[in-house]
């Protein structure tokens, strides 16, 4: 009942007014992290992440790029930021917009066997369409621990003629899953099984041994799934493997956006700069991925606008983030060198509000000697930053490694100081992560991670676990798929870092070819 009529209430709220909603209680002018992180509240927050439900479930029942969903959720974001006084760009930009209709996945010998979406395997986004029923062939895996050299079809003369006709199994490792999978297309195969890597410790590095998620970026013309290392083991052992692979996807060039939004004040030469992905995946609602992130940054630059930044403020909410980062990636690609330099640094929050949560701070200086290295000079004074205002709080913290998978990437790509937040994906959580947070052990930090059940209100009416949503609800205060402690106090996080760069960057070092090309004044959009 208390869902129905706060849905009611709200939702003519928010109809009503969303256009006239404007930033309350900071002070204008000089700025501190005291008083941003007192105006910007977990009610504001959620005023956002109740819009952009309301704007999924009225627009096909998810916000993903080339939808409606997201062309309405880019409205409502511009609308709020036009109305506070930053100046607003929409950047239009086109993508391989790709969509599962159903799927299929059975061993047919030997001891047929039938395996479930979602938990067995997971049909790769921009996969083909097809219906195929062939024998599966490895091709060129790395089975010998510590697994770390593996090109598992990243060329193609890791094919052979036996291919041909066959579903092409290979391994994770050595360059994109979009490679891999067109190679295996070119070699003649007609059906495409990545399993994940298997390297570094299983318990440290979860996601390289669970089920494989993973886009192949552009679309291929045959069915490709992900598998676990374990499940793929398997099928390299066993000897007359024969599965049976359906597919039905939608594969085309769509438009979508960016909206990017920045103060009128502050030194041109010294942009700090903050993102979250605005699109969710077609299955559903992306409340907490990413909702989240997106409601957080919103309700920071809201509360932020009456600050007069000594450094100009540069706000990003991304399109196209599910489709392989391709928004920023856009973007970062259109700056000329010298904008590139002009951004001293860049913030990333992309899941902020897991259910089973954990505080992921990424990993700048790579002192958890995990996965990918350090980020570049910078990273790991923005890595300190947030370790301090978690230490403030009381809260223990995690390395977030920077896996690539967000869109700090394209920014540590040209060189850009990175940092952020992150409550985890499917990754699992630990029983060290429940002594710091507490939650559940063995399971998902997001439980409906990629589901239609990442949802504001009907977690359990859209798949969600109802035991194990009720278990998590015993520990934690919860709305729907958010965590609503994880996103208060992330929120003040983020609104600490942002005030405390708009005003002092004198902790990130300069760099040396930033210091050459830099040039005041120019537009990251315009030139």
């Amino acid at each position: 009942m208390f869902r129905r009529v706060l849905g009611a209430a709200t939702a003519a709220v928010l109809v009503a007014s969303a256009v006239l909603a404007a930033p309350a209680n900071a002070a204008p002018g000089s700025m501190t992290p005291k008083q941003l992180t007192k105006a910007v509240t977990l009610p504001g927050v959620l005023r956002h992440l109740l819009a952009l439900q309301l704007i999924g479930e009225l627009n096909g029942g998810n916000r993903a790029s080339g939808q409606p969903g997201h062309q309405r959720s880019a409205d409502y974001v511009a609308t709020l930021l036009t109305h506070a006084g930053y100046q607003v760009t929409r950047q239009p930009f086109e993508f391989n917009f790709c969509d599962e209709t159903s799927s299929s996945f059975a061993r047919t010998t030997p001891s047929p066997a039938t395996y479930v979406e979602g938990t067995d395997y997971d049909l790769m986004t921009c996969s083909g369409s097809g219906d195929v029923t062939a024998a599966v062939v490895p091709v060129d895996l790395n089975l010998v621990a510590p697994r770390t050299a593996v090109t598992s079809g990243c060329e193609a003369t890791d094919f052979t003629a036996a291919v041909v006709g066959k579903v092409a199994l290979m391994q994770r490792g050595g360059c994109p899953f979009g490679t891999k999978a067109a190679n295996a297309e070119a070699a003649g195969a007609v059906g495409a099984i990545i399993m994940n890597q298997g390297n570094g410790d299983p318990v440290a590095s979860p996601d390289r041994y669970d089920l494989l998620l993973g886009t192949l970026g552009t679309p291929v013309g045959i069915p490709a799934i992900g598998v676990s290392y374990a499940t793929g083991e398997a099928f390299a052992a066993t000897a007359g493997l024969t599965v049976h692979l359906t597919a039905e996807t939608v594969a085309e060039i769509r438009t979508t956006e960016n909206v990017i939004a920045e103060s009128k004040g502050g030194r041109a030469d010294r942009v700090v700069m903050a993102g979250a992905h605005l699109d969710s995946v077609p299955e559903g609602n992306g409340i907490n991925d990413n909702g989240s992130g997106s409601a957080a940054l919103l309700e920071v630059a809201l509360q932020a606008a009456k600050a007069r930044p000594a450094n100009k403020l540069r706000f990003a909410w991304w399109g196209a983030e599910e489709a392989s980062l391709v928004g920023s990636t856009f973007y970062v690609g259109s700056l000329t060198p010298e904008q590139q330099a002009a951004i001293t640094l860049y913030l990333n929050f992309d899941m902020v509000a897991s259910p089973n949560y954990m505080f992921g701070v990424y990993d700048g200086d790579d002192s958890a000697a995990s996965g990918a290295g350090p980020g570049p000079a910078g990273s790991a004074q923005i890595e300190q930053l947030f370790e301090a205002f978690f230490a403030g709080r009381r809260q223990a913290t995690s390395a977030a490694d920077f896996t690539g998978r967000s869109d700090y990437g394209p920014f540590i790509g040209v060189g850009i100081p990175a940092g952020g937040l992150f409550t985890g994906a499917e990754g699992v959580k630990s029983a060290d992560d429940v002594a710091r947070y507490g939650g559940i052990a063995g399971v998902a930090y997001d439980p409906c991670y990629h589901d239609a059940c990442d949802d504001l209100f009907r977690v359990e009416g859209k798949g969600g676990d109802a035991a194990l949503y009720r278990q998590l609800r015993a520990q934690y205060q919860l709305i729907g798929n958010v965590n609503t402690f994880a996103l208060d106090t992330n929120a003040d996080a983020i609104a600490t870092a942002v005030i405390t760069y708009a005003f002092d960057t004198s902790s990130i070092p300069p760099r040396t070819t930033a210091a050459a090309a830099r040039k005041a004044g120019s537009s990251p959009l315009t030139g």
